[in-house]
């Protein structure tokens, strides 16, 4: 029941598409003036990026959180606090979803595989990392189970490492793949407008 909640959330907020650049951008305003964009591989229908904003009690509108994608680089030559940067060497924390699968990428983690210990807390509802030499712990939410009202499973999760890089890897469950195919068939139905550079875009 809750799956199809969300999903009938997605079909009546208001949509707007973009094809650009390989990418077909979808923009959906909530009926609460939440916002959310996201961006599709077009030919694989892959999601690329997801963002959310919300407005501010005084009705301004907030700054993008992106939630799926790489935070976009801040413009070159810009001069403000985004100039004040963390080290390169410190752990990035990035979710990149494959068609199958939730996946998270933390560069910059150069321990060995046996180090790491990736767990789900079902009180929290969260997704646990530690490892075995106090050098690392992080916990994380996965907020398409929380909206579909889904239980974690500790079956689905597994994980790997490589290049200084761990990927972890949550199955999605059957529910959420059905969702997601029902979702897109709905956006290809959208009348989309087909922009090049320099044309208005959802961010």
């Amino acid at each position: 029941m809750a799956v199809t909640g969300w999903l009938e959330s997605l079909r009546a907020a208001e949509k707007t598409a973009l094809l650009q650049d390989g990418r077909r951008k979808v923009h959906y305003l909530f009926p609460d003036g939440k916002e959310m964009a996201e961006e599709y591989d077009e030919k694989t229908s892959e999601l690329l990026v997801r963002k959310w904003r919300v407005k501010s009690a005084l009705g301004a509108l907030g700054q993008w959180q992106i939630e799926v994608g790489e935070p976009a680089l801040p413009g070159a030559g810009s001069l403000g606090p985004e100039l004040i940067k963390e080290s390169n060497a410190n752990p990035i924390f990035i979710r990149k979803d494959t068609k199958m699968s939730f996946q998270w990428r933390i560069r910059n983690l150069p321990y060995p595989k046996d180090v790491y210990s990736v767990c789900v807390d079902q009180k929290e509802r969260c997704v646990v990392i530690r490892t075995t030499n106090k050098k690392y712990y992080k916990k994380f939410s996965i907020p398409d189970l929380d909206r579909y009202q889904l239980p974690l499973d500790d079956s689905s999760l597994s994980f790997a490492h490589a290049n200084c890089t761990l990927i972890i890897s949550y199955q999605k469950p059957k529910e959420v793949l059905v969702a997601e195919s029902e979702l897109q068939k709905e956006l290809k139905k959208l009348k989309t407008a087909h922009g090049s550079d320099g044309d208005c875009k959802t961010q």
